[in-house]
């Protein structure tokens, strides 16, 4: 191709046609752009890593948001505790990779340290049914972890490959706040199934949850939708619902394309049993808040089904 464009080049500077030497010129320089951005996406994809299955698990689930606070961690454990209760024959994970605050040892009551198999590979807690894996579990109980990047990716490294997980549905992966490293390496390492965007109605959480969303779409992992925390709060004398941070987030969900999973208001419910390491799915199945919880699981699954019947 080059050669060619090179022998019309030399014809053209015989005729001495400026425009021509003008055009070629242009076509010229195209032509070395397009070959500098091959030549970069295969460099690039060169030093990517490749994506691997982890053994025995059949759907990755991201419970994500890029701003902290708005409840990922107590929607992680309600989601996985509901999804058992309605599958109890499926097999659940949790896997909590927030290295720096991990919540998922407290609000699934779980302290005890990991055994080892024949293996080498670490052996979930389990509790409520859902096999569980923190850097919790890993250090002692109260103490700050302190660490640079690197020594944070190994951990995570050990947290997605060194877990004897068994045979798994559902992997709930409860991530920190932010969109850096651990959500890329997260999505490069792993072939993700589906995102669960988790937010509050405010401004300042609704813009930083759309930076996340956009994350995921140039990643192409699927967004299988929103759960909205903190959406009212009930006022106390007439059960009113007051919306104290608006409703922005329909809003959000029409940007995104995707749909409403679920909308929680303030509930001192919720918070007292997360506290006591007891999910409100399990410590009252019957309350509004579990019937919203198991719900979403529903939607998880009808999701997931769609996917297949699709490929088919």
């Amino acid at each position: 191709m080059f050669t060619i464009i090179k022998q019309i080049h030399n014809l053209l500077t015989k005729s001495r046609s400026k425009y021509d030497l003008q055009v070629v010129t242009w076509f010229c320089s195209q032509q070395k752009q397009i070959d500098l951005e091959k030549r970069r996406k295969e460099m690039m994809a060169k030093g990517l890593p490749k994506q691997k299955p982890i053994k025995g698990v059949k759907y990755i689930v991201l419970v994500s948001s890029g701003k902290g606070g708005v409840g990922k961690s107590t929607t992680s454990v309600n989601l996985a505790t509901a999804l058992k209760a309605i599958q109890p024959e499926k097999g659940v994970g949790l896997l909590d990779t927030d290295v720096f605050g991990p919540s998922i040892p407290l609000m699934m009551n779980l302290d005890d340290k990991p055994f080892l198999t024949k293996e080498n590979l670490m052996e979930p807690l389990i509790n409520y049914g859902v096999k569980c894996m923190s850097m919790g579990f890993l250090i002692e109980k109260g103490a700050p972890v302190i660490w640079r990047g690197l020594m944070v990716m190994q951990a995570l490294e050990k947290l997605m490959r060194q877990v004897d997980w068994g045979e798994i549905d559902y992997l709930i992966v409860d991530t920190p706040p932010g969109t850096g490293d651990t959500h890329l390496s997260l999505v490069q390492n792993l072939p993700i199934s589906g995102v669960i965007l988790v937010t509050t109605p405010q401004s300042a959480a609704l813009q930083v949850t759309k930076r996340g969303a956009i994350m995921f779409k140039k990643l192409n992992v699927p967004l299988i939708g929103i759960i909205e925390n903190m959406s009212s709060v009930t006022c106390t004398s007439c059960s009113a619902d007051i919306k104290i941070f608006g409703e922005g987030t329909s809003e959000l969900a029409t940007d995104l394309g995707c749909n409403i999973l679920g909308s929680f208001p303030l509930s001192q419910e919720i918070s007292f049993t997360t506290d006591k390491g007891v999910p409100i799915v399990i410590e009252n199945s019957k309350s509004t808040d579990s019937t919203r919880y198991r719900a979403i699981a529903e939607k998880i699954i009808e999701f997931f089904k769609k996917r297949i019947n699709y490929k088919l």
